[in-house]
């Protein structure tokens, strides 16, 4: 993605550095156009938890959860937190209270190491299975393979 706006600033930076090459009679022999384009990237941090069940209180009993049929994506901004469950997969917990597991293609065991998880952020704003990965901060990249919904057992 170019900014326009960046690139324009960036030439007429530019400008009088060329000009002052050349005296003011001069003709002018030919003349040189470039063009500058801007890269960026945003990556989101994901605080990582060590309780596994989201909460800092032990509960009376132990939670007992079961996976369900899950979304195609998630949106970002309802993510709150995540949680390492095992090296293929990571809870998310949502700000709305649900529990989505995302499944890795493979094993992820990079993901132990630091205390955060990472992920580009999409043009749309979704993290979606078969698309996006969770990268941890000593450079591992985990592709998720799908989401999995986690439900109280009754």
């Amino acid at each position: 993605m170019s900014n326009p706006v960046a690139t324009l600033l960036a030439l007429l930076a530019l400008a009088p550095a060329a000009a002052a090459d050349r005296p003011r009679d001069a003709p002018i022999e030919r003349i040189e156009m470039a063009q500058l384009t801007f890269h960026s990237r945003i990556v989101i941090r994901i605080p990582r938890m060590t309780d596994p069940h989201g909460s800092r209180e032990r509960p009376d009993r132990p939670v007992r959860l079961e996976e369900k049929r899950g979304p195609k994506c998630v949106p970002l901004t309802t993510l709150d937190r995540a949680v390492i469950t095992g090296s293929d997969s990571i809870d998310l917990l949502l700000e709305t209270g649900e529990r989505i597991r995302a499944r890795f293609d493979d094993d992820c065991p990079a993901l132990d190491f630091y205390p955060d998880l990472y992920l580009r952020l999409p043009d749309d704003g979704l993290l979606c299975a078969g698309r996006d990965a969770i990268r941890s901060r000593s450079g591992g990249v985990c592709p998720i393979e799908t989401f999995r919904r986690l439900v109280e057992r009754r």
